[in-house]
């Protein structure tokens, strides 16, 4: 039966010993070449340390000081999860910035060009005015509790987080780096650990391009791990000397609002005066302070009695 058996293996034996050497002899390897975003097919990705890329964010972000920018914006409302999203196209804009928190925003509507909003901060307190309904708001940078009208929600703050990348505190942060590299994509990813009472927390993490080490994405996080901002960077150009993402996108998911910046026209380090980040509250124009309940009308006084008259006891 055994012998019976060893007969029974011998052409399967015998395939295998021909599939073998049919692929040692006959069958040739095939080179495929991997086309990353953002690369071409004749890719050499560039190797860093976790040193050099802290160093390259720090670089990038200390060579701005200030800058002009002449923008187009997509601005959308609404949000992947709750799957409806609204696009406005064609809004050109202003971004003014000067370290270290001053931003003032102003957009036009399409095709007229005619003011559509106003925004500024000094990084602690923020103003907005909506021209078409002559409403003049003030309050917080934070948002405490959202309004129903996304643009209420708008915060130039949130702007400057996301155009530049803030250098990471190794005093008080703990960084870890993740080498994230496969047919897909291939980052480096820092990700920006501090610990919040006896707890760690991931604030956000920032990725780099291994094509070109450019920094490519960040995201902000809030205590509970839930996306704040998330901001893509692409196409990045030289502006006066500073290298700078020409194209932006920017997504705030909680505050149901994102927005692609393509820069016009960037100005640079040329200095921007006091008075290009005023606003006032234009004449005629409802004053909103958030956080605060809008008075209710108040019961007119009384008339005071006519001269001559005595009061009724």
């Amino acid at each position: 039966m055994k012998k019976m058996a060893s007969f029974r293996c011998a052409p399967a034996l015998f395939a295998l010993g021909a599939f073998v050497l049919m692929l040692s002899s006959c069958i040739l390897p095939r080179n495929r070449h991997i086309t990353r975003p953002g690369g071409t097919t004749a890719q050499t990705l560039k190797v860093a340390d976790q040193d050099a890329l802290l160093q390259a964010v720090a670089r990038q972000y200390n060579a701005v000081h200030d800058f002009h920018a002449t923008v187009d914006m997509v601005p959308a409302l609404g949000s992947a999860e709750k799957n409806k999203i609204t696009e406005y196209k064609d809004v050109r804009a202003y971004i003014l910035y000067r370290k270290p928190t001053d931003i003032r925003l102003i957009g036009l509507f399409p095709v007229v060009r005619s003011k559509a909003f106003d925004m500024c901060s000094n990084g602690v307190d923020f103003k907005l005015y909506i021209p078409s309904k002559k409403l003049f708001i003030r309050g917080r940078n934070e948002i405490v509790e959202p309004s129903p009208n996304k643009i209420e929600n708008l915060r130039p703050q949130h702007f400057i987080d996301a155009l530049l990348v803030h250098p990471v505190d190794l005093t008080k942060e703990k960084v870890l780096l993740e080498n994230i590299t496969d047919e897909d994509e291939a980052v480096y990813v820092l990700h920006v650990v501090s610990e919040i009472d006896g707890q760690l927390h991931l604030g956000r993490t920032i990725w780099f391009n291994r094509v070109n080490l450019a920094i490519s994405r960040q995201v902000l996080l809030d205590d509970d791990g839930n996306i704040l901002t998330d901001a893509r960077y692409s196409e990045w150009r030289a502006y006066d000397n500073v290298a700078f993402p020409k194209h932006v996108e920017i997504n705030r998911p909680q505050d149901d609002y994102a927005v692609v910046i393509d820069i016009v026209k960037m100005d640079i380090n040329k200095g921007l005066p006091d008075d290009r980040f005023v606003l006032e509250q234009p004449e005629g124009s409802t004053l909103r302070i958030l956080g605060q309940t809008p008075p209710s009308p108040e019961t007119p006084a009384p008339a005071p009695p006519a001269k001559g008259k005595k009061k009724n006891k």
